[in-house]
């Protein structure tokens, strides 16, 4: 029985393995005819005095609001990009946890995947900043495909269409 994809969620903070992610999510769009669906969540300031890309603690009047148009200023630039058919694709900016906001988001619009960067920490940073993918990976009701952008050796250029993994070989997209 073929699976059958047809509302993709593509978490982003916009970091390089989140571009690495919603590229990955565009060619399985494509070779399953779903829609994609960006989503960004700002993190509030935690008590704990938790560090994140982006945090709003709602006391500087317009500070949210300015967060949100720079989130849509990159969805601009990376889910429509000029010459790039926008085919069925959503963008929703969102504030709370980043990684319980993208579970239950999921949940609530019933996702079939979810395709979302790792940054790939270990050690002590995986220890003090946690892992917003493994979260959603433990939690989430829908699979959820992790994209870790592969770094090339210093002497040898690679370009990311050259790079073929076994899953893109089961689904003919290789």
């Amino acid at each position: 029985m073929k699976p059958t994809i047809t509302r993709i969620l593509v978490p982003t903070d916009f970091s390089e393995p989140s571009d690495a992610a919603l590229d990955y999510a565009r060619r399985l769009a494509r070779r399953f005819g779903a829609s994609l669906h960006l989503l960004h969540v700002i993190e509030p300031v935690a008590a704990e005095g938790m560090v994140s890309n982006e945090m709003y603690n709602g006391t500087t009047p317009g500070q949210y609001e300015l967060l949100v148009k720079e989130a849509q200023a990159k969805f601009a630039q990376r889910a429509f990009p000029p010459g790039r058919e926008p085919g069925k694709t959503t963008t929703e900016v969102m504030t709370g946890r980043s990684a319980q906001t993208i579970v239950d988001y999921a949940s609530d619009h019933g996702f079939d995947l979810i395709v979302m960067g790792t940054h790939g920490r270990t050690g002590l940073a995986h220890l003090l900043m946690g892992s917003v993918a493994e979260h959603v990976v433990r939690t989430a009701s829908c699979p959820v495909m992790t994209v870790r952008e592969a770094r090339a050796p210093e002497r040898a250029t690679v370009l990311r269409s050259d790079q073929i993994s076994q899953f893109d070989i089961a689904l003919g997209l290789g």
